[in-house]
């Protein structure tokens, strides 16, 4: 790829850039936000059928759009901060005039009339929608292994599983398909499948990104956020998509390495307990990086963590099964077999059972928020283990599903209940060369001191330079 200024850039090196150095790129003219577009969309050909990552990929559309702007800088016309970059968007989340799949049967299927406000805040800024990406059915799950269009598979080894339920958006992010994606996260569904997938995911504090135009899971834990491949990144779209100033000057993701005075709480009651080996050992090593830098490590305590998951499932349950009671009666054939047992089960829950759940998620956000009183963040390993491998075999794959959702949400649906704002972030590879996430929480509205922690050891450890060899 030759640009109109400046040096020759690869193909490579256009789809392996952040998302802030495309936009600076294009800006600056050297390269056309067409040429980025069409790195990527001859890239996606290449590996969707390996990956099986994307729903629908909106080759014309994505083009036009870079088109766009193009257009506006040949012409003078400010830019947005995320201008002529391609993002994927996860197929729960409605773009105008394209179908919003929610990863399920075709009978369930719709046309949105208008953008989600989170695809029209990244329009706005720019972003160019080069396609719709995979998940778990209506995001119910945690491995995409789906009914209705086959599993999506990790780049790091597709015979294992991306994690879910966002596992097409992360899967492409690392694959180089696109610098960014929207996630969703109920349980863990943005930063399980960043942590499986060697990218980072922020799951923002409750309610910050809107969330009209999303098919919902449960209306009490939704959130969404970033996929991307740096945590400057993840500030970049994390602004964006809320709606905050965009700016270097604003962005926690940049700055120096350096935590001088930052205390860091280490909760190893339940966080760090069962472990699998080798993330038990890359998640020690991360708190080495993270003491080199100055922070200072607190041990501390998070009492009835263990409660969350109960809570989460009670509040997860009734809610999805609510949303879905009318589908599940008149066509329960149409849903997969993994969903359409968990779904049944909410029928039978009782109303005090759901008032004792959000009796809970209330009485567990009070309680987590005393850590902070001696914290300014917490760390913990994002998942016990690193990605499995894909059930083959169709009959095991319901039992496989549930039993894969309580081991892998276990670190990360505390912060569903509680709403605050959790980022998993890249601390390195288990010998078989399968990524590891490092997950970094603050207070409620604590993003900033969040990103910039996450920045910092995400800089010192260096892993973010590793691509996987697909």
């Amino acid at each position: 790829m030759v640009p109109h200024e400046g040096t020759p850039v690869s193909a490579d090196e256009v789809v392996f850039s952040s998302a802030a150095e495309m936009a600076e790129r294009i800006g600056e003219g050297a390269v056309t936000a067409v040429e980025v577009a069409e790195a990527h969309l001859a890239r996606i050909e290449r590996l969707q059928p390996r990956l099986n990552c994307f729903t629908a990929i909106l080759a014309e559309r994505a083009l036009s759009d870079a088109r766009d702007v193009d257009a506006a800088r040949a012409s003078g016309r400010p830019l947005g901060p995320l201008a002529g970059v391609p993002v994927g968007i996860k197929d729960i989340v409605d773009v105008a005039g394209v179908v919003t799949t929610a990863g399920a049967h075709r009978r369930f299927h719709h046309r949105a009339a208008s953008d989600a406000s989170l695809t029209a805040r990244l329009r706005a800024a720019g972003a160019v929608i080069i396609g719709k990406t995979g998940l778990h059915e209506f995001a119910y799950g945690v491995t995409s292994h789906n009914a209705h269009f086959g599993p999506v598979r990790n780049a790091w080894d597709p015979a294992r599983i991306p994690g879910g339920s966002s596992g097409g958006s992360a899967v492409a992010v690392s694959a180089g398909l696109c610098a960014g994606a929207v996630g969703t996260d109920t349980g863990g569904s943005i930063r399980i499948p960043a942590s499986l997938c060697g990218v980072v995911g922020l799951k923002p504090t409750y309610g910050l990104v809107p969330l009209d135009g999303v098919v919902p899971l449960s209306w009490s834990l939704d959130h969404a956020g970033p996929l991307a491949r740096t945590v400057e990144d993840a500030a970049l779209f994390f602004r964006v998509m809320t709606g905050g100033p965009v700016g270097a000057e604003r962005d926690p993701g940049r700055g120096p390495a350096d935590l001088r005075g930052v205390r860091v709480g280490v909760p190893r009651p339940f966080f760090w307990e069962h472990l699998d080996g080798e993330v038990a050992r890359l998640a020690e090593a991360a708190l080495d990086v993270l003491r080199d830098l100055g922070a200072r490590l607190v041990d501390c305590a998070l009492p009835y963590a263990s409660y969350a998951g109960a809570a989460a499932a009670v509040v997860m349950s009734a809610e999805a099964t609510a949303f879905h009671e009318a589908r599940l009666r008149n066509a329960p054939e149409a849903y997969g077999d993994d969903i359409r047992t968990r779904l049944e089960r909410g029928l039978f829950l009782a109303a005090t059972d759901l008032v004792a759940g959000l009796r809970a998620k209330r009485f567990l956000r009070q309680e987590f928020s005393k850590a902070f009183e001696g914290a300014d963040v917490l760390v913990t390993p994002t998942t016990q283990a690193a990605a499995s491998l894909i059930e083959d075999d169709p009959r095991a794959v319901p039992e496989r599903s549930l039993a894969m959702s309580v081991q892998l949400t276990r670190f990360t649906n505390p912060f569903n209940v509680t709403g605050l704002p959790a980022l998993s972030v890249p601390c390195g590879f288990t010998r078989a060369g399968l990524p590891a996430g490092l997950q970094i929480i603050g207070p409620a509205g604590g993003e900033g001191q969040v990103l910039r922690t996450g920045g910092a050891y995400e800089r010192a450890a260096g892993w973010g330079s590793r691509r996987p060899p697909v």
